[in-house]
Formats: C-alpha cells, structure tokens, sequence
C-alpha cells in the first residue's frame, strides 16, 4: 500500500495568487520595506555599538532586538521576493526545515525580549534610584541568553516533531514562506499532536510575555500619572501608547494565527498576518523603539558631525 507513496524532496511556495503586474507591484514596495528594515535595525546596532553613552541595557535589549529583526527579515523576505519573479522555483525540503526552524527560533526570541524590555522600562520609570541594581549586567546577559535559548529549544521541538511525519505529497504550500502550519497540511499523517504542541506552545510564548507586557505598561501607566509635569506626561503617554501599539499588532495577529479557530479561508489570512508579525514588525520596531529616541537622536548627530569632520580633514 505504501510502495506507490514517494518522499518529497521539495516544495513549491505558491505564495500570492496575484496576477502578474500585482506581483511586480508588490516586488518593488516589499524590496523597498525590506531595505527600510535592513537599514534601520543596522543604523541602530552602529550607534549602540559605536557610541558609548547607549552603553545600558535598555539599548542593549534593544541592540538584540534589532539582531533579531535583521535576521527575521533575511530569513523571509529574500524568498518571498524571489516567488513574486519566479512563483514554480522549488525551495529544497532540508531549505524549508531548515527555514521553519530559524523562523521559529527569531519569533520565540523577540516575544521574550519585548517582554523583558518593557520590564526594563517598568523598573527604570517606577524604580530609578534601584535600576542599576534590578537591572545589572548580569541580569540583561542572563536573560538575553534565556530569550536565544528558549527559541533555539522551541523551533527544535516543533521541527523534530515535523521531520517525524511523511511528506509524500502534494508538495505546494500555499504560502510565502515555510511556515509551520501551512507546511503540515502536507503531511501524508495526522498532525494533531503537532498542532497540540503548537497551541501549547503559543500559550507559553505569545500569552505570557503579552500578559508581562501589559503588567508592566500597567504599572508605567500608574508611575506617570503621578508625574506633575504636563509635558512629561504627554511625552511618557505618547511613547508608551506607540510601543503598546507595536507590541499589539505582533503579538495579535501571531495570537490570531496560531491560537484562534481556522476560518474558511484560513491560508490567505495567514498570510496577511505573517507579513505583520514577520515583515512590517521588523521594519517599524527601530523607528519606534530607538530612532524616535532623543538618546539615539543625539547619538546619530555625534556619528554624522564626526564623520564629516573626519571628510574636511
């Protein structure tokens, strides 16, 4: 009875089911986000790296962060852009896994460091006279360290338990990418073990850093309504309401996708949701985080005056 059945060795990401001049379309303003994200995450890693007053460890999560969406986007986005020239070209079956598992690996790792960096945020508003000792450098390397670990043990999981099901066709995920629902819909087994183990998962990953988050965001909102000062408190509103507004739409459309009941047209939605939590969360977390930032701001003014010193000279 299995004799008939063949492995895959490859798949095809059928991606966007547009016609062509969409496809072009998309092309060029997904090429033009991706070196938006590219160059603001590398701006913010330079400055942190380059100018020693970002030497703390609110910029140090943040210079992970950033890490992480460099990485998130180079793991994606060339392949998306490459299905929108060329919709049959194969991406090898050890390429898809091996693309799942980074995937995976970069998304548990920011859900973490969003939470800890709005904790970092918390302490510093609520607590400064102590943040230097809540948050010593010891603590930010252990948990940084905590954030790749987990990520690195979540994808594992999840991927060692997908190289256990055959895969013997068909071998066209609809999808852009190799995400781990759309690739187990291929699967010639049942997957709900897999699909248990990712709702597990997700609970762990996605509810509680959410939940951390808005703790802390809770408590910042409390520590700046005591502030007397109006334009204190309008700044501290402003920069709160836009990091709770990024935070959001990453954790909610990830919630929605790997929590919420599959609709009838669940792999179009999934892929409106990848491109916020995988494209556009990369692209808008250094304008947000760092680059409306008057430390990074003035960081980047002292990078630019000594550079063109250094040219008159």
């Amino acid at each position: 009875m299995g004799k008939n059945k063949t492995m895959v060795t490859e798949f095809i990401l059928l991606g966007f089911c547009l016609g062509p001049g969409i496809q072009m379309l998309l092309f060029g303003l997904f090429s033009l986000f991706y070196a938006f994200t590219l160059l603001g995450n590398g701006v913010i890693l330079g400055l942190i790296s380059l100018d020693s007053r970002l030497h703390t460890p609110m910029y140090f999560f943040l210079s992970h962060l950033a890490m992480v969406d460099i990485a998130y986007a180079c793991n994606t986005v060339p392949q998306m852009l490459v299905n929108l020239l060329n919709p049959a070209k194969p991406i090898s079956f050890a390429g898809c896994m091996t693309q799942t598992f980074l995937f995976l690996t970069f998304a548990v790792t920011e859900c973490f460091l969003l939470a800890m960096m709005s904790y970092d945020r918390y302490v510093a508003i609520s607590h400064p006279l102590r943040y230097s000792i809540i948050v010593s450098w010891r603590v930010c390397i252990t948990l940084v360290l905590t954030s790749w670990a987990c990520g690195s043990l979540m994808a594992m999981i999840h991927v060692s338990l997908m190289l256990r099901l055959p895969f013997c066709g068909p071998r066209e995920i609809n999808h852009f990418s190799c995400e781990i629902l759309s690739v187990l819909k291929l699967a010639c087994a049942d997957t709900r073990f897999n699909l248990v183990v990712i709702f597990v998962a997700s609970v762990f990953v996605l509810v509680g850093p959410l939940c951390s988050v808005l703790v802390s965001y809770t408590r910042i909102l409390f520590a700046i309504l005591r502030i007397k000062s109006g334009e204190g408190c309008r700044k501290a509103f402003s920069t709160c309401s836009s990091h709770l507004c990024v935070v959001g739409l990453f954790f909610g459309s990830a919630i929605v996708t790997y929590m919420a009941p599959k609709s009838r047209h669940p792999e179009e939605q999934q892929k409106i949701l990848f491109l916020f939590y995988s494209f556009f969360n990369p692209m808008l977390n250094p304008l947000i985080y760092s680059l409306r930032n008057a430390e990074v701001k003035g960081a980047l003014r002292r990078a630019l005056c000594k550079e063109s010193h250094s040219q008159l000279e």
